[in-house]
């Protein structure tokens, strides 16, 4: 099996790193991390900062690479991401507990947390992760770089643009489609398409800032 190693190595790549080997995605985890000095954390290596990352990609001792940072720093998700998709595979991981329909896509360095059901023509954009028990109806799409907060309920024919949080049991009603760069309250709900960046809260979800 593979080795794979997580960008940061906070509760977020904890978590991933436990779900990469107790659903046996992967055989090892270990970490980089800019602001960790240590060089075990949690039982898991950490192998230095983000600058030697192609150096151990070079010297075998990982296979794909995931991004560990959380929704407070989706900006940076993405830059990192962008900075590594050309030279280094980014693996993607679909929990075993994950419903999912054949037709339906997940792109390279996505993470799907247990419980998530994914319909037809279900489309998961490059870096992106889907907490637990998010719900996604057929035909919609999650932008890249994207991060659901547990128990999202997205209906059919929905879009979700890049960066986007949405917070946790938020809802997004049928053909709706939400712009780049959006935050949404945890429990708001969607009745409108949202065409301008911001954050969103209440039911139905206005602008706030």
């Amino acid at each position: 099996m593979k080795t794979l190693a997580i960008i940061g190595s906070g509760e977020l790549g904890m978590q991933i790193a436990n779900f990469a080997v107790q659903d046996n995605h992967y055989q090892k985890v270990v970490f980089f991390d800019d602001f960790e000095h240590n060089t075990e954390k949690n039982g898991y290596q950490v192998l230095g900062a983000t600058d030697k990352i192609n150096q151990a990609f070079e010297e075998k001792k990982f296979d794909e690479l995931m991004i560990g940072i959380g929704y407070n720093h989706l900006e940076k998700r993405k830059e990192i991401y962008l900075q590594f998709k050309n030279d280094i595979p980014f693996g993607n991981m679909i929990h075993s507990t994950t419903i999912k329909d054949i037709t339906s896509k997940i792109m390279p360095g996505t993470v799907i947390y247990p419980g998530t059901i994914l319909d037809k023509n279900v489309v998961i954009s490059e870096n992106c992760l889907l907490n637990l028990g998010c719900v996604i109806a057929h035909d919609s799409t999650i932008g890249d770089h994207s991060f659901l907060a547990p128990a999202v309920k997205i209906a059919g024919f929905v879009t979700v643009g890049e960066k986007c949080f949405l917070g946790i049991n938020s809802t997004i009603i049928d053909n709706k489609k939400i712009t780049n760069d959006v935050k949404l309250g945890g429990g708001s709900t969607v009745t409108k398409d949202i065409d301008e960046p911001g954050t969103y809260v209440g039911s139905p979800a206005r602008k706030i800032k």
